[in-house]
């Protein structure tokens, strides 16, 4: 849903043949049914084996894997002195381990085929300081370094590694966050949050640009 899902409807239109890997079944098979082409894999990113068999499946379903986009991601807001370990641990394990392992299961297959693209989903708050956000936001700071570290060590085998900063979006996110639920845009005076269709079509033009980074 969400950013997710409006890039999988873009990048479609321009003629990629997506994959949707999501935790609901029900709701991948829908939208497999409504984006042409696409190939939906039930996928829970917090479980290693499922990231495996993301990889293993797209590659043998289409031979090839060009661009992995990691979205899947959780947010939390709280401040720093009542931060819940456990709650931690959980958002640290999608937003960042998560991603390092699904770094780690495409490489391979990208190196090995001559080249791809990994764009990791970070956020604005990473080169920001912002109260109650430094659990959420630190897990990006993790991502950005990782991700342009990444690129460094990857560009010999021509994969590139980049980072999407989105701002405040218009999806459900916030309120699928741990802790206190983020306030609506619509109540914070001069916040104006963009839609995820807006998101999706910057991100592909970073795929098609390479660039390392893009904030909005």
């Amino acid at each position: 849903m969400g950013i997710g899902l409006a890039t999988a409807k873009v990048l479609a239109e321009k003629g990629a043949k997506v994959v949707l890997a999501a935790r609901s079944a029900d709701k991948l098979a829908q939208i497999e049914k409504e984006i042409p082409g696409s190939f939906a894999v039930t996928t829970d990113m917090t479980k290693p084996e499922d990231i495996t068999a993301l990889i293993k499946k797209t590659q043998e379903k289409f031979g090839r894997i060009d661009v992995l986009i990691n979205n899947a991601g959780q947010g939390m807001r709280v401040s720093v002195e009542k931060i819940d370990m456990k709650d931690y641990e959980e958002v640290m394990n999608l937003n960042v381990f998560a991603v390092v392992r699904a770094m780690q299961a495409v490489i391979p297959v990208m190196r090995a085929q001559g080249g791809g693209m990994i764009l990791n989903i970070s956020s604005m708050v990473s080169k920001m300081y912002f109260p109650e956000l430094a659990a959420y936001s630190s897990t990006k700071y993790a991502l950005n370094s990782i991700s342009l570290t990444a690129r460094q060590e990857l560009e010999k085998d021509k994969i590139v590694v980049s980072v999407f900063h989105p701002r405040m979006t218009a999806t459900d996110f916030g309120q699928n966050a741990k802790g206190t639920k983020y306030v609506s845009s619509a109540g914070r005076p001069g916040m104006n949050a963009e839609s995820a269709e807006e998101v999706a079509d910057a991100i592909a033009e970073q795929i098609e640009s390479e660039e390392p980074e893009v904030m909005r």
